[in-house]
């Protein structure tokens, strides 16, 4: 026998969570979400740092306090939940098969599915770098589990290659125990991490940011004994003559997240090949009817805090589906442009009512600049930056009214001062 519910949301993290909570509040009842760990909570468990929900509670919170007021909501409304539990496969008429201890394999409908399965991190197989494959390399990740779950010290004498958010703060929390951190190295000319973990990680604890370095080398046999650090051009090459030696016992990865897409392109949800994840609408319903997406298998965010604002979208938007059933569409595509990495959402359905929030990120960084959205020659929206930085998510609002405007595609695009 098959069970049903009006909506399967994979995925117990923060995303999954808030989705959970804004459809039961929407008038959803019969919810599920389904997580593979053995509690709620994602990637949240294992960030014991604070900095959590300052725009959303204007509090200073650590991962596991601030995924734990959504837990304490999600325990009031009585939402269901099964842990230790992974989704097997997911079709486009929101079939899942499932698979835990207690049951084994079993399958599940939907009359809604919210993905909310967030995202792995890209591993040293992805890099090519030359060496051996000594003990003492981990991911960012991997060594913040060790570190903040199992109370283990990965090593004593660490470089980090990437300067991504987990990157940064692990090189605070591997100082903070006691290891030396040697260097961060940075393969653009820019970080990928928030300005203010640069300022509270890195120059808080002078610990050296090398940007357009990349390790060229990883030494050792039985462990890792030291690594080779190279300066790069404008083509990302390594240059000659700029190689510089250190011994280590530890190499960390921060080189980027990817979004845990299997199940939907299982489900023939489109993808975009900018965010790597599922091409949506404003509501977050991806172009598979009555399947949505939100937090970090949409996008890769900087703050919680916009993954928990995305996620009560798709949560209220897929409860009025089951509620009220599909309504006709009116999609206009929105394209990034000039000096912008990729807009979400990229379809702007115009028959839906109320403002969109346009999430953006520049392609490089830029001071005294002007982002400008506007459809053919329509000016909809400009903003004046003083600074945008890649690592850094940009938001803008287009009203109901400047929707209204739009003839056809809407542009997003950057232009630098005395353009």
């Amino acid at each position: 026998m098959i069970t049903s519910y009006d909506i399967v949301i994979i995925g117990g993290g923060p995303a999954g969570l808030a989705a959970a909570i804004s459809a039961y509040d929407s008038g959803a009842r019969n919810i599920v979400i389904v997580e593979r760990d053995e509690r709620l909570g994602g990637i949240l468990n294992q960030c014991i740092h604070n900095g959590f929900g300052l725009t959303r509670f204007k509090e200073s919170l650590t991962g596991p306090e601030y995924s734990g007021r959504f837990i304490e909501e999600i325990k009031k409304r009585n939402i269901s939940y099964l842990l230790n539990t992974a989704v097997l496969s997911l079709t486009k008429d929101k079939q899942l098969t499932l698979i835990n201890a207690e049951k084994g394999i079993f399958n599940v409908k939907a009359k809604a599915v919210i993905l909310a399965m967030g995202c792995r991190e890209r591993s040293k197989g992805a890099l090519n770098i030359a060496g051996s494959r000594p003990a003492g390399i981990f991911s960012a990740g991997t060594a913040q589990v060790y570190l903040n779950l199992k109370g283990y010290l990965p090593g004593k004498r660490v470089v980090i290659l990437g300067s991504g958010d987990i990157g940064l703060i692990m090189a605070r929390r591997m100082t903070l125990e006691g290891a030396k951190v040697l260097a961060v190295c940075e393969l653009m000319p820019y970080s990928s991490g928030l300005k203010r973990n640069i300022k509270q990680c890195l120059e808080d604890f002078d610990i050296p940011l090398y940007l357009s370095h990349t390790i060229t080398k990883i030494e050792g046999d039985k462990r890792v004994s030291g690594v080779v650090v190279s300066k790069v051009d404008e083509n990302k090459k390594p240059i000659p003559g700029s190689e510089i030696h250190f011994d280590c016992d530890t190499v960390l990865f921060s080189v980027g997240l990817i979004p845990e897409n299997e199940l939907s392109t299982g489900a023939s949800v489109e993808l975009s090949p900018k965010t790597k994840g599922a091409i949506v609408y404003q509501n977050r319903e991806t172009k598979v009817e009555g399947i949505f997406a939100c937090g970090n298998v949409l996008q890769v965010h900087d703050l919680v805090d916009f993954v928990s604002e995305e996620s009560e979208i798709a949560g209220k938007s897929a409860a009025d589906y089951v509620l009220n059933g599909a309504k006709e569409k009116n999609g206009i595509a929105v394209n990034a442009g000039m000096n912008i990495n990729y807009v979400l959402p990229q379809i702007i359905d115009k028959n839906q009512k109320g403002h969109v929030k346009l999430f953006f990120r520049v392609s490089n960084t830029f001071k005294d600049c002007v982002i400008k959205v506007a459809s053919g020659d329509e000016i909809l929206l400009t903003k004046k930056k003083k600074v945008a930085v890649p690592g850094e998510m940009e938001t803008l609002i287009l009203t109901e009214e400047k929707i209204a405007l739009s003839q056809g595609e809407i542009k997003v695009w950057l232009e630098e001062e005395g353009i």
